[in-house]
C-alpha cells in the first residue's frame, strides 16, 4: 500500500559513533578487516519524502556540496526502484544536521532511512535483511543503519551482531567536537604506519576493558587540527576518534556535566551534546506507522 502523492512524510536519520575501531588484518583485495562497535546518537538528519506517480526521483533540499546524482539518498532510492521494478518515484529532501566528512555516518544513515522509508511508502515489501544487502552496495556502514540496532561489526563492518541487554553498550552522554578539517579515509587506510594486526577481541572483552581506535595515531599525525581537538577534549575524560574522523568525542557522564563542558568549547569547533542510543529512532518511526 502506498501513501498519497500529496503527503510529505518525515523520517529521522541518526548519526553513529564507533566506540572503538580495531584493524585486525587485510584482505588480498586491499580491504581491511575490522572490529568495531556501532552506537547511534540522537543527532539526526531528517529525510522528507513525497511519493510521485511518474517514476521520477528528484532531490530538493540536500547537501550543497554533494551533486544530486551522487547523493546517497538519491542513489538508494534509485537502487530500490531498480531492484523492485516499482513504477513510483519520489521527491526527496534531506535536512542536514549531521556534519559531513565527520566519521558520524550521515550520508550512510540518509541512505538507510531512504531505503526503509521507501520500502514502506512504495509498498515494495523487501524487509530489513534484503534492504541491508542492497545498502551494502552503497557503503559498508549502511547496513547497520538499516538494521536500527547497536551492533558489533566485523569484516569491513558489514558482518553485524546486534547488541542488546547485557551485551549493549551504556547509553552515555557524549560531547562531540568537529575540527574544521576533512579527512581522507582512503589516505588513512593506505598510510604505511597504520596498525593492521591488532588481536581480535570479544564483545565481553570490549565491555569489560574497552578498546581503541587504530586510526587515531595516523589521523593525529596527518591532521594536526584533530590532534588539537583530542588534546583539548582529553581534559574531561578519555577522548576518542570516531571512524577515521574528523569528529572526536568523550563520555561526559551526566547531561549537566556535558552542558558545562559545552560552555567551555572554543568557538572554532562545531560541538554537539548527544545521547547514545542502542535502538535507532528510525525504528520507532517505522513502528508508529
Amino acid at each position: 500500500m502506498t501513501i498519497s502523492g500529496d503527503t510529505v512524510s518525515h523520517w529521522p536519520a541518526p548519526a553513529k559513533l564507533n566506540l572503538f575501531l580495531h584493524i585486525v588484518g587485510r584482505r588480498p583485495n586491499g580491504y581491511h578487516e575490522l572490529q568495531t562497535c556501532f552506537q547511534f546518537v540522537d543527532l539526526c538528519d531528517e529525510v522528507r519524502i513525497r511519493v510521485r506517480s511518474d517514476g521520477r526521483i528528484l532531490r530538493g533540499v540536500g547537501a550543497r556540496e554533494v551533486p544530486p546524482d551522487t547523493d546517497l539518498s538519491i542513489r538508494a532510492a534509485r537502487l530500490l526502484q531498480a531492484a523492485s521494478g516499482v513504477s513510483l518515484g519520489a521527491d526527496i529532501d534531506v535536512h542536514k544536521r549531521i556534519p559531513m566528512g565527520a566519521g558520524l555516518g550521515g550520508g550512510s544513515s540518509d541512505a538507510a532511512t531512504t531505503l526503509l522509508a521507501l520500502d514502506r511508502l512504495w509498498g515494495t515489501g523487501f524487509g530489513t535483511p534484503r534492504l541491508a544487502e542492497l545498502g551494502l552496495q552503497l557503503g559498508a556502514d549502511v547496513p547497520v543503519f538499516v538494521r536500527c540496532q547497536a551492533a558489533w561489526g566485523e569484516g569491513v563492518g558489514e558482518r553485524l551482531t546486534p547488541l542488546a541487554g547485557e551485551e549493549a553498550p551504556p547509553e552515555a552522554n557524549y560531547l562531540i567536537l568537529k575540527p574544521n578539517v576533512s579527512i581522507s579515509t582512503q589516505a588513512v587506510f593506505q598510510d604505511p604506519e597504520l596498525t593492521r594486526n591488532t588481536p581480535r577481541i570479544t564483545i565481553a572483552g570490549f565491555l569489560e576493558a574497552g578498546g581503541r581506535n587504530d586510526c587515531e595515531s595516523v589521523v593525529r599525525r596527518r591532521y594536526p587540527a584533530v590532534a588539537e581537538a583530542l588534546s583539548w577534549l582529553s581534559r574531561f575524560g578519555q577522548a576518542r576518534l570516531t571512524g577515521t574522523g574528523a569528529c572526536v568525542f568523550v563520555d561526559c557522564g551526566s547531561a549537566g556535566r556535558g552542558r558545562e563542558i559545552l560552555s567551555e568549547v572554543p568557538p572554532h569547533y562545531e560541538a554537539y551534546l548527544v545521547r547514545g542510543l542502542n535502538t535507532s529512532p528510525l525504528l520507532e518511526r517505522l513502528t508508529s506507522g
